[in-house]
């Protein structure tokens, strides 16, 4: 009678044993699950060129990309991106001279963390409409600027609840070295380079400000690059795409709140201003 006795007990036991289990496992498939945390960036421009290699390069990081173009219909290279990034990448129309649709961008995203705001639009307005007392095309002033300087800092203003809601904070943006007075011996492209040297200034003003609240920002030269706004410099003078944005995305990842403020060249050198 006692073997009968301690054999049923031991069933007991291993029974309860195992319906423990099967109610913690039970009971750990049913917690929800943390979702992994994406990062998400925004890139001006990102249609063709320098913007484009971003946009790639980002979603094949497995970022979620918010990528603006102008004509959007007209951004196949995009497009084709956004086909194969599984929803990862998403195409906005926006020209950034236009307040208002940076306005709307920003009300349809509102809410939406964004890590880095990639200021890349910009336009040079072409060497020949720059030439002093020869062919100066005075209202080229009024684009250039609205597009290199007035529309990056207004994208950082609508953005920067977004910004403050991302884990890293940031914001880059393209600059050029032919913005850097400290660098300057001739006398090219009055239009463009001081469209270049007045982003600087702004970004540096809204560095200092951005402080306090843990957002940090870059300027950075990419140097001469194969793209459609370089094609009438010597092919073998140009980088190519692909390393720029490689070197944007490394100086950018090195970005942080003890460098911030700062003009970088594309291999990490400090540009005078």
């Amino acid at each position: 009678m006692m073997a009968v006795n301690r054999r049923s007990v031991a069933v007991l036991l291993a029974f309860l044993a195992c319906s423990a289990g099967s109610l913690t496992i039970s009971h750990a498939a049913d917690e929800p699950v943390a979702e992994t945390y994406v990062p998400t960036v925004l890139v001006t421009g990102a249609n063709r060129g320098i913007g484009l290699e971003l946009a790639r390069q980002y979603a094949a990081r497995g970022w979620r990309v918010i990528g603006t173009a102008r004509k959007p219909a007209e951004a196949t290279e995009l497009a084709a991106i956004a086909t194969a990034s599984d929803g990862r990448l998403v195409i906005e129309a926006l020209d950034v001279m236009d307040h208002a649709a940076i306005d709307a961008l920003a009300k349809k995203y509102e809410g939406q963390p964004v890590d880095i705001l990639f200021n890349n639009a910009g336009v040079t307005g072409g060497g020949e409409n720059q030439q002093f007392a020869r062919n100066m095309k005075w209202e080229l002033f009024d684009v250039v600027y609205r597009t290199n300087v007035v529309g990056p800092l207004k994208m950082a203003e609508a953005f920067l609840p977004n910004l403050l809601a991302g884990q890293q904070k940031k914001i880059s943006n393209v600059s050029s070295s032919q913005g850097s007075i400290g660098s300057t011996k001739n006398s090219i492209l009055y239009i463009y380079r001081s469209s270049k040297a007045a982003l600087n200034m702004v970004m540096v003003n809204l560095a200092n400000q951005l402080k306090t609240k843990g957002i940090a920002v870059a300027l950075i030269d990419p140097g001469p690059v194969d793209t459609d706004m370089m094609k009438s410099l010597p092919k073998k003078m140009l980088r190519p795409v692909t390393t720029a944005g490689s070197d944007l995305i490394r100086i950018t990842d090195q970005l942080s709140m003890q460098n911030t403020g700062t003009f970088w060249t594309f291999d990490g050198t400090v540009l005078p201003w």
